[in-house]
């Protein structure tokens, strides 16, 4: 059943803005694909799918794709973050609808591998390809959803513009808009206006958000604020932990002091090495594991661990190491584990705060109580870092110096350790509950109905003329 879209919404997506749009994505895409190629090759895996970038699906997905049956919902959500938030969606879904199925569409390799891991046989994933108006018609044709759903922050105008036209439902889920990118979007202000009203509904994790989007032309009446998904995602089986444990266990680093750097920028690991140089003569138990965001920076890092004079192991190279159980820093080279680290750390630093500006998730060393350190720059994590701030659990320096004094204090007294992250994990209890309340707008304000209700499965037809 398609879903009739709003007259305001139509116009827009028959403006002539798109041609200009169109006319300079070519353009802008051919001066930036060089960057791009390099940052898929230092990160390895660029050519597995690599054909689906481009909107080339193989056989077998194509086939699967035709084979619909139920309820389908297309979720796009761009890395390894968004990919956890669209698992607990899915999920929840799942829970209100038995026919549901999806097909989830993500941007990083290291997105679609958390991704597949949180499929049912009955799901179907893909990169999400270029934003062209050939590509996203075929594609919207083949996909059939009954709803799109896009995580936190996603507006690629053709997309929109033949969703609006086929008059199939978009929500944006969990949504923030960062400093860089509102700034961003206000020089093409002339285009948001026009994007954001074919979004049936908003749904936004704070206050900033939602008057930053209303600035932009969002229609004020399709905005909720509900708070962030990131506090509903499942932190996993124990599986993770368990490896982790192992690894420490291997190196020796089991039942000591654990200092954990996690998704860390350059700059901060040298500020946490030096944190932990000054204070290993007063915790001789004191260890450092270093999770860098990209891994592909481990070589730069192992220059900085050997020019400090420190005994290092690579995660990746943990089992063949000789004298492994003899080390003072674990450079987790690998992805897929930091959650593990953090659940045996006693102290946590989380990067891209110090040395950079945005921020990485502070919720998920917070589900298992530990005690937070972060720069002052959280940036990307507004709304969440305000939730922190206002309940006294999160410890935020300003330089290396206030690093190896916050981490100084918290060495020195496990009564602070344990006060703080009991703080961060009341937090998390206390602020669950984002996608619950999401899904309750979008049934209750779309014509998005439960299956008792439809007596079955409705979705959208797609149809529409070609131009």
């Amino acid at each position: 059943m398609a879903v009739r879209k709003d007259q305001r919404a139509v116009r827009c997506a028959g403006s002539p803005a798109w041609w200009l749009y169109n006319l300079l994505f070519p353009v802008v895409f051919a001066a930036l694909l060089p960057k791009f190629l390099l940052r898929m090759m230092r990160r390895g895996g660029w050519h597995h799918h690599f054909w689906e970038r481009v909107g080339v699906l193989d056989r077998a997905t194509r086939r699967r794709l035709q084979r619909r049956t139920g309820w389908r919902v297309w979720i796009h959500a761009v890395s390894v973050g968004g990919v956890y938030v669209a698992a607990r969606f899915m999920a929840e879904l799942r829970r209100r609808r038995q026919d549901v199925s999806f097909v989830l569409t993500t941007t990083t390799s290291t997105g679609r591998a958390v991704a597949e891991k949180h499929l049912s046989a009955e799901d179907i994933i893909f990169y999400l390809p270029l934003d062209r108006p050939w590509l996203m018609r075929r594609l919207l044709r083949l996909v059939q959803p009954a709803l799109v759903l896009l995580v936190e922050c996603e507006m690629w105008p053709n997309l929109l513009r033949y969703c609006t036209r086929y008059g199939i439902p978009v929500v944006l889920v969990n949504g923030r808009i960062s400093d860089h990118s509102f700034r961003n979007y206000r020089r093409v202000r002339w285009m948001t206006r026009r994007l954001l009203p074919m979004m049936d509904l908003l749904c936004l994790q704070g206050d900033t958000d939602a008057a930053r989007l209303l600035e932009l032309g969002a229609p004020p009446e399709r905005i909720v604020v509900v708070g962030s998904a990131k506090y509903d995602v499942d932190p996993g089986d124990d599986s993770t932990a368990e490896t982790v444990r192992k690894v420490l266990e291997r190196v020796g680093f089991d039942g000591r002091l654990l200092l954990v750097g996690g998704s860390t920028w350059p700059g901060e690991e040298a500020a946490l090495v030096e944190a932990y140089r000054r204070l290993r003569g007063a915790h001789p138990d004191l260890r450092l594991v270093l999770v860098p965001r990209h891994v592909e920076r481990a070589p730069e890092i192992e220059g900085l661990l050997a020019a400090a004079g420190l005994r290092y192991v690579l995660r990746s190279r943990v089992e063949e190491s000789a004298g492994a159980d003899d080390c003072d820093v674990l450079l987790a080279d690998t992805t897929g584990e930091l959650r593990g680290f953090y659940r045996w750390a006693q102290v946590v630093f989380v990067g891209k705060s110090l040395t950079r500006k945005g921020g990485q998730n502070i919720i998920e060393p917070a589900r298992y109580g530990r005690p937070i350190i972060t720069g002052p720059n959280l940036q990307n994590f507004r709304a969440v870092a305000e939730d922190f701030r206002r309940a006294g659990a999160l410890l935020e320096v300003r330089n290396e110096e206030e690093l190896v004094s916050v981490v100084r204090d918290l060495l020195a007294d496990p009564g602070r350790r344990e006060e703080y992250g009991r703080r961060a994990r009341q937090v998390v209890e206390e602020r669950r509950g984002a996608v619950q309340r999401t899904l309750d707008e979008i049934f209750r304000r779309l014509n998005v109905l439960k299956p008792e209700e439809t007596g079955g499965a409705d979705r959208a037809t797609v149809g529409g003329t070609e131009d």
